[in-house]
């Protein structure tokens, strides 16, 4: 869309509406469009990490929109240090949270808005429509990943697909939802809710989301060809897709998508992969080498590096409850480490793959690495 306004502006120009010295300022927009890039988890490729690159060099220098800058408040995020981190796990969850709990155009009008004092008020909103998605996200969470692993027994693996249903979920969060099951499970996993639209109580939405080599839509197509009539509605791409079913449909939706994945999914796109660069080098694990990996631009298509190596774990411990805070020694060095969202302990020793990061404790920066997977 941003490319097609500088195409627009620049037959406008031509025709005579305005010149080079009074045209419209598009490079206004670049904030918007780093953070839509980002937060819709667009492929970075050459021309889209320029764009992000742009957006969040206008961002730190403090030429943002009020809404973003009010949104990056709330989040409790410096714009001068703003990473697309911040725009995809920050801004991004709570402009979605409006669409997914109250009004969508809560978080549109915080974004267009030029009033400040409005962009704060809408903020705080969307900042608590968030903390609210998060408490009904973490109880569906585990419900919904009990149901997902009943469906085998312990030491067995998945079905190729997941499919799970509570009269209790909200329809708003089982995206979210799908995402984690799929995470951990490694496999296509739809979570469906109630319909909460009036006269609709006995259609279900399901929301899926997918593993690399599993086209989303192109298998609910498919579903929608072998069980008619099973599908209402339906759309997506590869990773992402929604639908919409009558509730005595559910079983046969299930049973024709794990037909699909059956015989769309072999072993090795089974198989969890995580690409990494290596072992790092001791001389590399620096506060500055940090800063300047936050500063650059990463994301979909692009990801950050990732190192892996074997390490020593000296200690563990659960924090929040759900997150695991460890002491290791990296080459010999000790290190602090932290894997969000496991709660199992570790082996004494374990091939790690991590990212660096750096937490900061009475004013001072200490490396700290992001624990992304292991090998047991």
């Amino acid at each position: 869309m941003f490319y097609v306004l500088l195409a627009l502006r620049a037959e406008l120009r031509q025709r005579g509406a305005f010149d080079a010295s009074n045209q419209p300022r598009l490079d206004a927009l670049l904030p918007l469009v780093a953070l839509g890039t980002v937060a819709d988890v667009v492929k970075l490729d050459a021309n889209n990490r320029r764009l992000v690159a742009q957006g969040l060099r206008r961002v730190r220098a403090g030429a943002l929109p009020p809404g973003m800058s009010a949104l990056m408040r709330a989040a409790s995020r410096e714009t001068a240090k703003a990473t697309t981190f911040d725009f995809g796990f920050a801004l991004g969850p709570r402009i979605n949270a409006a669409g997914r709990l109250a009004d969508m155009t809560l978080g549109i009008e915080c974004l267009l808005t030029d009033d400040t004092g409005r962009a704060d008020e809408l903020a705080r909103q969307l900042d608590a429509i968030n903390r609210e998605r998060r408490v009904i996200e973490g109880d569906m969470r585990e419900m919904a990943m009990e149901m997902a692993e009943s469906l085998f027994d312990e030491g067995d693996e998945p079905p190729p697909a997941i499919c799970v249903f509570d009269p209790d979920f909200h329809e708003g969060v089982v995206g979210i939802v799908a995402s984690r099951i799929k995470d951990k499970l490694h496999r296509p996993t739809f979570v469906f809710a109630a319909s909460s639209a009036p006269g609709k109580e006995h259609e279900l939405k399901g929301s899926g989301r997918s593993i690399a080599g599993f086209h989303l839509r192109d298998a609910l197509d498919l579903v929608a060809k072998r069980a008619p009539g099973v599908l209402l509605r339906f759309g997506g791409h590869a990773m992402a897709a929604g639908c919409t079913i009558a509730e005595e449909h559910l079983d046969v939706f299930e049973e024709t998508l794990n037909q699909v994945a059956l015989e769309w999914l072999d072993a090795a796109t089974l198989q969890r992969r995580l690409e990494t660069d290596g072992p790092l080098p001791a001389e590399y694990r620096r506060v500055d080498l940090v800063d300047m990996l936050h500063h650059e631009v990463w994301g979909q298509g692009f990801a950050p590096p990732v190192f892996c190596e074997e390490i020593e774990i000296v200690s563990q411990r659960l924090v929040g409850e759900k997150h695991l805070s460890l002491k290791i020694k990296h080459q010999g060095q000790p290190v602090d480490g932290i894997w969000f969202g496991r709660t199992e302990p570790l082996p004494s020793r374990v091939k790690l793959a991590y990212r660096l990061d750096a937490d900061e404790w009475q004013g001072q920066k200490r490396v700290r690495f992001l624990v992304e997977g292991a090998e047991f």
